[in-house]
């Protein structure tokens, strides 16, 4: 046999050999694509941040919320000090769990309604006046050793049962712990100049336009009325901040009124769950549903998924988009009361999209660096937000109406 028909012959014996390969069905081919998705609306947003080794997700999200909401309004771009909140919500908190005699938990959480109330109360700074990390050589926050030091001191002093006061009356511990904050975090900066203008944090604050009054706080649960407001019975609300309570139908619709109008919103939620995917799909947030019963199955996707053993769907559910469950109120109600749904987790809704399939999500910006398949960006289902979101923050002007009308709301 002469070269030409051995060369003949090989590409023969690959042809069939490809021919004979088999080839992957529609499953396959969707777990190979793994998630995919389309923008359908998304508001603009300053870069994703770094919280680092600090447990402090409620201040730059809420940071990041309001810096959305000066370039929704038009204003140029903010980047403020999460560290300047971080040390004022601190002491008061210290002083909210002295004054209790520990019964207010001492930690390193917080909420929305700390950075709303710090905003209010004792302004802003530009991130560069006291940035994170500068006070022990880094850029980003390491509160291991901070915690270590703050959290036996107030439990100290609570545990003395005297406090000790200097000549003026002032508790010495309140100077003993902002040397604590100064040595870790920085001094607050009383006076500083901001683009060739002098500034405090108070008139830095009113600078920027915005109006803390204008923010409302949202949540849905059947243990208090709805269209009242309610403390929300979680640790780190320690100021006991209220929130409307609507139902989760009226929530959800506040969240897409929201977005579709321009508004990006402050996300409180529970990112425990084990569809908050992690390793190589890290990046989304899914709500599968594994038994949907009483559906209807002329889709193929979803006659697909209930072909499919318990087992099969879970790890599917973990390489690709499938069905969502849309749970009830007594659903929520429950993951609340048995302790499934807590406040891990604060970040910002600022978009919608799509998966390949047609389930619609929410973009996500978080507070953990680049960190995920999107360099920081979560997409997260309406499904999974439906079910694990604890709160939301929005402007009251980006309430539906008639919603706003039942609230009371002007």
């Amino acid at each position: 046999m002469n070269f030409k028909h051995v060369l003949t012959a090989a590409t023969m014996l690959l042809t069939i050999t490809a021919i004979a390969q088999p080839q992957p069905n529609a499953a396959e081919k969707e777990e190979s694509e793994g998630f995919k998705f389309e923008t359908v609306k998304e508001l603009p947003i300053t870069s994703v941040k770094d919280q680092n080794q600090a447990g402090t997700c409620w201040c730059y999200s809420g940071m990041a919320f309001f810096e959305a909401e000066l370039l929704r309004m038009g204003k140029p771009e903010y980047d403020f000090s999460e560290m300047f909140t971080v040390y004022h919500t601190y002491l008061d908190r210290a002083e909210a769990a002295v004054r209790t005699h520990g019964d207010v938990s001492f930690s390193q959480g917080g909420s929305f309604g700390d950075v709303v109330y710090g905003i209010k109360h004792y302004g802003l700074v530009p991130d560069c006046e006291m940035p994170a990390g500068k006070m022990h050589g880094d850029s980003l926050s390491n509160f291991s050793e901070l915690s270590a030091v703050s959290e036996p001191f107030v439990a100290g002093v609570i545990k003395s049962r005297k406090i000790q006061m200097d000549a003026d009356g002032n508790p010495l511990w309140k100077k003993a712990l902002a040397g604590i904050y100064d040595a870790y975090l920085g001094k607050l900066p009383e006076e500083f100049t901001y683009n060739g203008k002098k500034y405090t944090p108070m008139s830095f604050a009113q600078s920027t336009g915005l109006n803390m009054d204008d923010y409302v706080n949202l949540t849905s649960f059947t243990h208090h009325p709805f269209y009242e407001q309610f403390v929300i019975e979680v640790q780190d609300n320690w100021r006991w901040g209220q929130a409307y309570n609507l139902p989760i139908d009226e929530l959800m619709q506040v969240f897409d009124n929201a977005i579709e109008n321009g508004y990006p919103i402050a996300w409180g939620s529970d990112v425990s769950e084990s569809g908050w995917l992690r390793g190589k799909m890290a990046g989304v947030a899914v709500l599968p549903d594994f038994e949907a019963k009483d559906k209807d199955l002329t889709g193929s996707d979803m006659a697909h998924w209930l072909g499919m053993s318990a087992s099969d769907r879970k790890k599917e559910a973990q390489n690709g988009p499938t069905p969502q469950k849309w749970v009830t109120q007594k659903e929520r109600q429950i993951g609340y009361d048995n302790y499934e749904t807590g406040d891990d987790h604060g970040m910002i809704i600022y978009g919608k999209a799509k998966d390949q399939i047609g389930n619609e999500y929410y973009m996500v910006k978080n507070s953990w660096g680049d960190a995920g398949n999107y360099k920081g960006i979560w997409y997260v289902s309406k499904a999974f937000a439906r079910y694990k979101t604890m709160n939301i923050v929005v402007h009251k002007n980006a309430l539906p109406k008639d919603i706003a009308k039942k609230l009371g709301i002007k």
